[in-house]
């Protein structure tokens, strides 16, 4: 893999797509990916399914139309994400996708993360689930169309899906008191920054991170949007996932050493929405 720091700076919500179909080799090489164990496993060791579904004007292999969902136009498949619907399984879910999202980003293939708006019966019929098997996420995949339509840019302006958080928002010192500074972190500016830069439904961006100086750990929370678990499944876990998977990335591409683990530090929430998720222990 390239500059992942690269490719998640680059990285876009493709939703407008040509009608050329993906190449043999471009198939090939993201089903090997999705063959290798190590590719579906989370860092705390849950793993992920995954399932590539080729469509002609939106219908399956097996004839089962699986919808444009309105606002997804000449894709040329389907890449359908299988977890288990518990808290940290949803966790590990969003950094195991989103790792792979960023190998097909590195591609060429376009893709766009989709959790709420799908209809997860007919996907349900293209693939055999267990009674533990859910279907938390899927991504559209094919080449983005270069001109985007207005629609598209449209969508991007009512998500404000190029509006990202300040730091003093996100990233904290000690406590959730005190916003943290470039400065203060040091060589960890680049892997919060993607943090900051990565995806999330809705654009909500409920990821925040305290920075305890004196142990070198991260603590990683969810700032829970109010009245928005309405899927039953809490799609703002997957977020933190994302966030995970972008801050390892950028750790491992700038030489910075450290592993997860859970262990409530025990700081006072920022309200009653946020909730403490894992934590990042930097090698001293």
């Amino acid at each position: 893999m390239g500059s992942t720091i690269e490719i998640i700076k680059k990285r876009k919500s493709v939703r407008t797509f040509e009608t050329t179909p993906l190449t043999s080799e471009h198939l090939k090489q993201v089903n090997e990916y999705l063959k290798v164990a190590e590719n579906l496993v989370g860092p705390l060791g849950r793993k992920a399914r995954f399932e590539v579904i080729q469509i002609q004007n939106n219908v399956s292999d097996k004839g089962i139309k699986l919808g444009t969902y309105g606002f997804i136009k000449n894709h040329q498949g389907y890449i359908v994400g299988i977890m288990e619907n518990t808290k940290m399984g949803l966790v590990e879910f969003g950094y195991i996708f989103e790792k792979f999202i960023l190998f097909a980003t590195e591609l060429g293939i376009g893709t766009c993360w989709i959790g709420g708006t799908f209809n997860r019966n007919s996907f349900a019929k293209e693939i055999n689930l267990s009674e533990t098997d859910f279907i938390p996420c899927i991504t559209p995949i094919g080449y983005a169309k270069e001109k985007q339509r207005l629609f598209d840019k449209t969508l991007r302006y009512v998500t404000k899906a190029d509006n990202k958080k300040a730091w003093h928002e996100l990233f904290f010192k000690s406590n959730f008191e005190n916003p943290v500074s470039k400065e203060d972190v040091g060589d960890f500016a680049v892997p919060i920054e993607m943090v900051r830069l990565g995806p999330s439904a809705s654009n909500k961006q409920p990821w925040r991170i305290i920075f305890s100086e004196d142990k070198n750990e991260f603590y990683f929370y969810l700032a829970h949007t109010p009245n928005y678990n309405k899927l039953g499944f809490d799609m703002q876990l997957i977020d933190i996932g994302i966030a995970m998977c972008h801050f390892e990335l950028a750790c491992k591409e700038t030489k910075l050493d450290g592993r997860w683990t859970i262990s409530d530090p025990g700081h006072k929430p920022q309200n009653e929405h946020t909730e403490y998720i894992i934590s990042w222990v930097a090698n001293k």
